[in-house]
């Protein structure tokens, strides 16, 4: 599967087959890929907290309310990805130059996890919306939670949708 295949058939998926439990091998092979993604100054300024049975419920409830998230329940892994501190030349830059490397670099592992997902049959969907405090109790986190990805394999019923995004006319300025 090339890259734009991926980009083309990833897609958030919020109705999770609750019976079929994710192979240890491709979860590794997720968190292998995780590793090799790109950071400042190779910090990875993040850690990836693997959650299965009763934790990941615990966590799944703490992505929801007011409506949101009711999926997770299904999901039988969930990643927390929670900021841990830079290392010193990534600090000084982040500093210097008024820049969040670490969103930056959490935005980067996540989109690697969730392509290696794809590739390796499974479906996921990024969490932005949880309860941080929460979830560091379950997990006995102490940075701060910045998504929770859901990972598991789809119902059959959720087939692919069409994507809905700008033109490039809109996302893309070329100056020459």
């Amino acid at each position: 599967m090339n890259f734009n295949e991926i980009a083309t058939v990833r897609q958030s998926c919020r109705s999770y087959n609750p019976n079929r439990e994710v192979e240890q091998e491709k979860i590794d092979a997720i968190l292998e890929t995780a590793r090799l993604a790109p950071s400042a100054c190779n910090g990875q300024p993040y850690q990836i907290t693997v959650c299965y049975g009763e934790t990941a419920k615990k966590v799944a409830k703490a992505t929801q309310g007011m409506g949101m998230n009711k999926f997770s329940t299904d999901a039988p892994v969930m990643l927390v990805i929670s900021e841990q501190p830079y290392v010193a030349s990534a600090a000084f830059g982040a500093k210097l130059k008024k820049n969040d490397y670490r969103s930056i670099d959490i935005g980067i592992v996540t989109a690697y996890i969730t392509a290696e997902a794809t590739v390796q049959g499974l479906s996921s969907c990024i969490l932005g919306w949880l309860n941080d405090e929460e979830i560091r109790k379950i997990c006995d986190i102490e940075g701060t939670v910045r998504l929770v990805i859901t990972l598991g394999y789809a119902k059959d019923k959720d087939k692919l949708r069409a994507k809905k995004r700008k033109d490039i006319t809109e996302l893309v300025k070329i100056i020459k």
